[in-house]
């Protein structure tokens, strides 16, 4: 991304995948990708991701794809899964990073298209 504000969201980036936390860097990884990825392709909803457990995959892809439709029995479903509410938000800030931070690459190449 060329713009003003890269070296921000540069450190936002390494700060979410690679900064202190609870949640394995390599899941936190995952998560960031999946969310990129689906926010390209919609298609890939049907197509689990093996790197994502499965008993996540599927609040993964809401909070990508459908955020505002989030409730508390979903987080109790990741709970009663085993996953602690650390790893819960720490995954939840990772989709949501990847996928903003991916939607924001796609405005600007449009923006960029368009003055063309």
């Amino acid at each position: 991304m060329q713009n003003r504000f890269e070296e921000k969201v540069t450190a936002l980036r390494k700060s979410v995948l690679h900064g202190k936390g609870e949640t394995a860097v390599s899941l936190r990884q995952a998560v960031y990708n999946r969310a990129a990825d689906l926010c390209i392709d919609t298609d890939l909803k049907a197509t689990p991701d093996h790197n994502i457990p499965t008993s996540l995959q599927t609040y993964i892809d809401k909070v990508i794809l459908h955020a505002y439709k989030v409730t508390d029995k979903d987080v109790e479903r990741l709970l009663e899964a085993g996953h602690s509410e650390d790893d819960i938000f720490e995954l939840t800030v990772c989709t949501a990073v990847g996928a903003g931070l991916t939607r924001l690459e796609l405005g600007l190449a449009a923006l960029k298209e368009y003055n063309n």
